[in-house]
C-alpha cells in the first residue's frame, strides 16, 4: 500500500535502470546541493531539490525543465526516502501522471546502481 507520505512501493533499481535506457523515465535527486556534492548522485540522474521542484517540475512553470515536460514516468530519491515520498505526491498534484518513489540513494546503490560524482 502507500508509504506514510503517499511515496507509493518503491520501484526496483533494475525497473528503473530499463526505464531510464529506454527513455520512459527520467530519475530525479530531490536532495540539497550539499548532500548531492557530499555523497555522488545515482548514475543517469537529475538534480532537483525539493525546494525548488514546484518551479522546476510543474508543466505550468515557465521554468519547468524539459525533462518534466516529456511525459516520462518520473522515478524520485533523495537521502532515505522520505523527501522522495513528498516529492512523489508532489509531483502527482501537479498532474504527473506515472511517478514512482525509488526511496534512497541507498536502495539505488544497494540495488545495483552506479553513483557517481556530482556534475
Amino acid at each position: 500500500m502507500f508509504g506514510l507520505f503517499g511515496g507509493g512501493p518503491k520501484m526496483p533499481v533494475n525497473d528503473v535502470k530499463t526505464a531510464i535506457e529506454s527513455g520512459a523515465a527520467v530519475l530525479v535527486d530531490v536532495r540539497d546541493p550539499s548532500e548531492v556534492r557530499a555523497s555522488g548522485v545515482a548514475e543517469g540522474a537529475i538534480n532537483v531539490p525539493l525546494t525548488t521542484l514546484q518551479m522546476k517540475a510543474n508543466p505550468s512553470s515557465p521554468e519547468c525543465l524539459p525533462a518534466f515536460k516529456e511525459g516520462k514516468t518520473v522515478v524520485v530519491y533523495c537521502a532515505s526516502g522520505a523527501r522522495s515520498a513528498g516529492a512523489a505526491q508532489m509531483l502527482r498534484q501537479m498532474g504527473h501522471q506515472s511517478v514512482e518513489n525509488l526511496g534512497g540513494l541507498r536502495d539505488w546503490a544497494m540495488g545495483g546502481g552506479a553513483v557517481v560524482p556530482a556534475a
